[in-house]
């Protein structure tokens, strides 16, 4: 199950979780995001142990500069609310998969 994420809820969705979330920062008008969204979506739906959540970058200035992204697609990886690694660019939901397992 993916979450969109705001400023509002970010803490709590985020910060505040238990266990591990991804968060993709994203735009509509990226293509490479585009090509990462059904990779995520796949590794979300045979992991549902980790929390995957979505920050439109557009919709969300804020959050995305207080997040240092000057690059779409990131994804950052939490666990228990701390930050452990961040990646760009595309890939596939098997290489999710083994970078989240890797820094878990």
């Amino acid at each position: 199950m993916e979450i969109t994420l705001t400023a509002e809820n970010f803490a709590g969705e985020v910060l505040q979780a238990e266990g591990a979330v991804l968060v993709d920062f994203w735009a509509t008008w990226c293509g490479p995001c585009q090509m990462l969204a059904p990779e995520l979506e796949a590794f979300a739906d045979a992991h549902p142990d980790v929390r995957v959540g979505k920050v439109n970058v557009d919709d969300q200035p804020a959050l995305a500069a207080e997040h240092g992204i000057s690059v779409i697609p990131t994804v950052k990886l939490f666990v228990n609310g701390q930050l452990k690694d961040t990646q760009m660019g595309y890939k596939t939901a098997d290489q999710i998969a083994a970078w989240v397992e890797e820094n878990r």
